[in-house]
C-alpha cells in the first residue's frame, strides 16, 4: 500500500512524457516528419509538391498559413505552437531570401559586356577619335531661310532657331522676312536628333516639295527626295540609334522644281500649296513631330553605331546578367568585329590623320596602340604592345590591312569583352566600374585621367567623379531605362481599349501618355527637388491639349505638355498615372490582378509564384451585375490560389477607383467602387488603406519599398547580385 502513490507518481510521470516530449520537440523535427515527404528534406520539393518551399512571407504570416493548411493528410491539426517552430525553422533554413543566400552565397561573377554595353564601348571608341562637342541645353533646330530655291547666302532671309519643324505656308512666303517669289524659297536646318533611347527610330518627312534630311551621316541622305517625281508626300526611312546619344541633323526643303529651273514660266501662274514636317516614330511610340525637348541647335560630330544584330541577354533574375556565353553570341561579336573594322579602315584619314606621305606607318601604328588601349580602358604592358599591334603592323603590307587586323584582333580578345578580366582591383577598374555601372559604357577621358594619377581611391575621390558622370545623357538614359524596367513598362509598345466603353483612346492617347509618364520621371528625376518619395506622392501629371481633352482637363487643344493637377486629392504618382492604370488593365476593365502583382514585385519587392494553371479572367457577361472587384474574389478565393491573391488582391483593390483608361470614377456597375485594401508588413503589422492616395503615403515612407527600390537599381546599374558586395 505505501508503494502505491510511488506507483502513481511513475504512472502520472509516464503519462505525462508524450505532452512533454510534444513541448520540447523542435521546430526541424516536426518539419521532418510531417512536412519533409512533401515538400523534401531541404524544401527543395518532392513529388507531391514539386515547387521549392521560398518566398517573402514574414514569420507570423508563415505560422499561419502553416497552421491552415499543413499537414497535407490533415490539414489544421497542428498546434499554433508547433507552427510557430516550424515556420521559424522553415524560415530561417531555406525559405526566406537571407536563408537561401547563406545557403548558397552569391559572388560576382565574371560577366562579359551586354549587347547595349558592346554598342556603347564600340561607339565611344570610334567617337574618341573625333572632336568632342557637346549639345548644349538649346533646344530646336538652327533655321537658315533663303529667297531664292538654293542657298546662296547672299539671298539668306531669316537666321533664326525653330523649336520644331512643322509648318504650313499655304501659298504664302514665310513670315519674318524678305521674300520676292510665293514660287521658290528654301529653308535648311540644321543641328542635332537626342534618341531617349536604345533602338529602330523611323524618321518621317512630309513635303509636297523637295526634301533631303541627313541623320548621323554628314555624307549620305537618310531621305533624299530632291529631285521627285509622282504625287507622293510623305517618305520613311529607319535607322538603328543608341539612347542617351546626340546625333547631328540636317533637313533640307525647297520650294521649286529641282534639276531644271522653271521659275520663269510659273511667274505667271498663281503660287501651289508648301509645307514641310520632320516627324519620327520612337521606339515605343507612334508617329509624332520631333519634339523640341529631343532638337538642340549644336551639331555634334557623327557616332558609329553597330547595327550587327545580338541575342537578347539573359534577364532570368531581372537584370541584364551578362554571364552567359552562345555560339551565337560568339558569332555576333565577330559580325560586329568585322563591322567596325570596315568603317574604321573607310575612314582612317579622318580618324588618324593619315595622308599619303612618309609618316603613313608611324600614325597608322600610333592610332592603333592607342585604339587598343582605349579598348582595354588601360595602359598596354610592353607585351601587349607586341603582341597586338608590333606584329600586325609587320605582318601587313599597308597601313589600312595592319589597322583592320588590330581592330578585330582587340574587338575580340577577352579584354574587351568582359567588364571585369584584370583580376586586380586598380584605380583603372575603379573606373571600368563605375563607367560601366553610370554609363553602361567605358571610362572617358577625364576617368581615365584620374585613375593614372592614383585619385580614385578614396570615397570621396569616387563620389566626386560619379556626381560629374550623373549630369551626362547617358546616366540620365540608363537611369530613365531603369524607371521603365522598375514600372514595368519598358517592353509595352502598345495599348488598345474598347472602343464602346473608351471611345478616343487611340494609339495617339496612348503614345501621348507614354510620353506623360517619360516627362514625369525625367522631371522627378532630375529637378533640384528630386526625391524617390515624389515618384509615388506627386499630385501633378504631365498633360498636352490632346489629353487634356480625354481626361477632361482645362487646357487648349494645341496647348504643349505642361503640369497640371489632374484630380489632385486622389491621385499618387505613378501609381495612379493613367499610362500605368491604362498599362495594368484588360481592354474593357480594370484588372486588380495586373496592378496588385506590380505592387507585390516591383515596389514592394516581394516574390510570387506563377499560378498554377492558366488564368483566364471571368467574363463581364456571365456575372453582369458584379463589379470587377467581386469577380475576381469569386475567382481567386480557391484555396490553391489564396496564397499569393491574399497579398495580391487586397493591395489591387486599393486602385479600383481609375478605371481601364486611368480616369477617376467612384462607381462601377451603378455600385460605389470599393477601393478599401491592406498589407501585412514583413514585421507581420497589419495595415488598411483606403483609396491609392492612403496606400501611397504608406509605399512612400516604408523601409521595405526603398529597400526593394534600392536593390532594384543596384542591379539594374552593377548586373550583380548585391549581397555579392
Amino acid at each position: 500500500m505505501q508503494t502505491k502513490p510511488f506507483l502513481t507518481l511513475i504512472v502520472l510521470l509516464a503519462s505525462a512524457v508524450p505532452g512533454m516530449a510534444a513541448d520540447a520537440t523542435t521546430g526541424e523535427q516536426i518539419y521532418r516528419k510531417q512536412c519533409a515527404r512533401c515538400h523534401g528534406n531541404s524544401g527543395e520539393g518532392a513529388k507531391a509538391f514539386p515547387d521549392p518551399l521560398i518566398g517573402d512571407k514574414p514569420i507570423p504570416q508563415l505560422s499561419k498559413e502553416i497552421a491552415k493548411t499543413m499537414p497535407e493528410d490533415k490539414p489544421g491539426s497542428l498546434s499554433s505552437s508547433d507552427a510557430d517552430k516550424v515556420a521559424a525553422y522553415i524560415h530561417g533554413t531555406f525559405y526566406s531570401k537571407a536563408a537561401r543566400e547563406k545557403n548558397k552565397p552569391p559572388r560576382v561573377e565574371l560577366a562579359r559586356l551586354t549587347v547595349g554595353q558592346y554598342r556603347n564601348a564600340v561607339a565611344d571608341l570610334i567617337g574618341s577619335y573625333r572632336a568632342p562637342i557637346k549639345a548644349d541645353d538649346k533646344r530646336g533646330l538652327k533655321a537658315e531661310y533663303y529667297n531664292a530655291r538654293g542657298f546662296q547666302n547672299n539671298k539668306k532671309a531669316i537666321d533664326r532657331i525653330d523649336p520644331e519643324v512643322q509648318f504650313d505656308f499655304g501659298t504664302a512666303v514665310p513670315t519674318g522676312g524678305k521674300f520676292e517669289d510665293p514660287h521658290q524659297f528654301a529653308i535648311r536646318w540644321e543641328g542635332s536628333v537626342i534618341a531617349p533611347e536604345t533602338g529602330d527610330y523611323e524618321f518621317v518627312v512630309r513635303t509636297e516639295h523637295a526634301a533631303r534630311l541627313w541623320v548621323n551621316d554628314n555624307a549620305r541622305p537618310l531621305i533624299d527626295v530632291w529631285v521627285k517625281s509622282g504625287n507622293d508626300t510623305e517618305y520613311r526611312t529607319s535607322i538603328f540609334l543608341l539612347g542617351g546619344r546626340a546625333y547631328p541633323l540636317r533637313l533640307e526643303f525647297s520650294k521649286a522644281k529641282q534639276g531644271v529651273d522653271d521659275s520663269k514660266k510659273k511667274k505667271d501662274r498663281p503660287p501651289v500649296k508648301a509645307s514641310v514636317g520632320l516627324l519620327w516614330k520612337t521606339p515605343k511610340q507612334a508617329v509624332e513631330t520631333i519634339p523640341a525637348r529631343n532638337l538642340t541647335p549644336t551639331r555634334v560630330s557623327e557616332s558609329f553605331v553597330v547595327t550587327t544584330a545580338f541575342p537578347p541577354d539573359d534577364r532570368s533574375l531581372g537584370w541584364e546578367r551578362a554571364t552567359t556565353i552562345s555560339k551565337d553570341w560568339e558569332q555576333a561579336t565577330t559580325d560586329a568585329a568585322l563591322e567596325t573594322a570596315a568603317y574604321v579602315v573607310a575612314r582612317l584619314g579622318d580618324l588618324a590623320g593619315i595622308k599619303d606621305g612618309a609618316d603613313r606607318d608611324a600614325k597608322a601604328r600610333d592610332f592603333g596602340k592607342r585604339f587598343v588601349e582605349r579598348a582595354f580602358r588601360r595602359p598596354l604592358s610592353d607585351d601587349q604592345k607586341k603582341y597586338f599591334v608590333d606584329r600586325q603592323f609587320d605582318a601587313a603590307k599597308e597601313p589600312e590591312a595592319a589597322v583592320k587586323r588590330v581592330v578585330l584582333l582587340t574587338l575580340k580578345s577577352p579584354r574587351f569583352l568582359y567588364r571585369e578580366v584584370s583580376g586586380s582591383s586598380d584605380n583603372y577598374d575603379v573606373a571600368n566600374k563605375l563607367a560601366f555601372a553610370l554609363w553602361d559604357a567605358p571610362p572617358d577621358t577625364e576617368l581615365l585621367k584620374a585613375a593614372a594619377d592614383g585619385l580614385l581611391k578614396t570615397r570621396e575621390q569616387v563620389s566626386k567623379q560619379a556626381e560629374r558622370m550623373l549630369a551626362d545623357p547617358r546616366a540620365h538614359a540608363k537611369l530613365r531605362e531603369f524607371l521603365l524596367i522598375w514600372l514595368k513598362v519598358n517592353h509595352l509598345s502598345d495599348i488598345a481599349k474598347d472602343q464602346k466603353k473608351f471611345s478616343g483612346f487611340d494609339p495617339a492617347i496612348a503614345s501621348d501618355l507614354r510620353t506623360s509618364l517619360e516627362l514625369f520621371l525625367e522631371d522627378t528625376l532630375w529637378s533640384e527637388a528630386s526625391d524617390f518619395r515624389q515618384l509615388l506622392l506627386a499630385d501633378e501629371i504631365y498633360l498636352n491639349g490632346r489629353l487634356a481633352e480625354f481626361y477632361e482637363a482645362d487646357l487648349p487643344d494645341d496647348a504643349p505638355f505642361q503640369k497640371v493637377k489632374l484630380d489632385a486629392e486622389r491621385r499618387a504618382g505613378v501609381l495612379t498615372h493613367p499610362y500605368m492604370m491604362s498599362a495594368l488593365a484588360y481592354t474593357g476593365t480594370t484588372s486588380p490582378i495586373h496592378r496588385g502583382v506590380f505592387l507585390v514585385r516591383g515596389v514592394l519587392g516581394l516574390n510570387l509564384r506563377p499560378p498554377q494553371e492558366a488564368f483566364t479572367p471571368l467574363s463581364e457577361d456571365l456575372h453582369p451585375k458584379l463589379t470587377t472587384r467581386e469577380r475576381v474574389a469569386l475567382q481567386t478565393k480557391a484555396t490553391a490560389c489564396a496564397g499569393c491573391h491574399a497579398i495580391i488582391n487586397p493591395l489591387g483593390f486599393t486602385l479600383e477607383n481609375f478605371d481601364a483608361v486611368g480616369r477617376y470614377r467612384e462607381k462601377e456597375n451603378d455600385k460605389p467602387v470599393d477601393a478599401s485594401g491592406a498589407y501585412q508588413t514583413r514585421g507581420g503589422e497589419t495595415k488598411t488603406f483606403t483609396g491609392a492616395r492612403d496606400l501611397a503615403k504608406f509605399l512612400a515612407n516604408s523601409e521595405e519599398v526603398h529597400s526593394a527600390f534600392t536593390e532594384q537599381m543596384f542591379h539594374h546599374l552593377v548586373r550583380q547580385p548585391v549581397l555579392a558586395y
